[in-house]
């Protein structure tokens, strides 16, 4: 794992998974210089190497003149949402078909800025935590869990059952999501670009809406999309 962000992120929420980190000798930056100073305080061994050796074996990291080895990330399951559900967390998003690495990414990193409390994906289908999520993210694959499921439309079918409102977003439904009612335990789900929200995912949607659109374009890449409808339902709360 590479990059400020990323590993400022894992030294906040999960240090223990550092088994060490190699830092840029040449590095002046006081961000990098605080975060290695976090590090060693916590007892993780940090490695002062030279730039090139970094971009040698990561520069497809984009690593900021930091790179960190962890232990594998715990996988929350389908159990962790009952947990969070029973815990009060009442906003969720879910990801019908979204296979880009860098959209998921964003998505986690949206989810992670407006609150929500997990990013549900079909295991299948679906774009994984690889490294170029991890770095899109900035930080929240470690603060945001990102739950895999083994059927998207038996989950969302749970959590309605559970008292969480399934609201899918589709550009086709005259209904605008600004006239949603957010306030409630809320999971958004939102489908691939192009595709959308597949028959089955959609017909378990208590409500379907639209984002309403001014100008001349379809639709919005689905990361943007995820963002508008996360912070209408946080305006919403407020």
């Amino acid at each position: 794992m590479g990059g400020l962000h990323a590993v400022e992120s894992l030294l906040t929420h999960a240090p223990e998974r550092i088994k060490r980190i190699q830092a840029a000798a040449d590095a002046a930056d006081t961000r990098l210089a605080a975060l290695v100073t976090r590090a060693e305080t916590l007892g993780i061994s940090v490695e002062r190497v030279q730039r090139q050796r970094l971009e040698r074996g990561h520069d497809e990291l984009h690593h900021q003149g930091v790179v960190a080895w962890t232990r594998p990330r715990p996988r929350p399951n389908e159990a962790s949402l009952d947990d969070l559900v029973q815990a009060g967390r009442t906003l969720f998003l879910a990801l019908d078909g979204v296979t880009d690495p860098h959209n998921l990414g964003a998505c986690l990193r949206s989810a992670d800025a407006a609150g929500a409390a997990a990013v549900i994906v079909p295991r299948d289908h679906s774009a994984a935590l690889t490294p170029a999520a991890v770095k899109t993210a900035s930080g929240a694959a470690e603060s945001v869990p990102l739950i895999a499921v083994a059927n998207l439309a038996r989950t969302l079918r749970h959590l309605r059952d559970q008292g969480v409102w399934v609201i899918g977003l589709d550009g086709e439904t005259p209904t605008r999501l600004y006239d949603v009612d957010l306030r409630l335990p809320t999971v958004l789900v939102l489908g691939a670009e192009g595709s959308g929200l597949r028959r089955l995912t959609r017909e378990t949607c208590d409500q379907v809406a639209a984002i309403p659109m001014a100008g001349s374009v379809a639709s919005l890449n689905v990361s943007v999309a995820a963002g508008i409808a996360l912070f209408e339902a946080v305006r919403q709360r407020r």
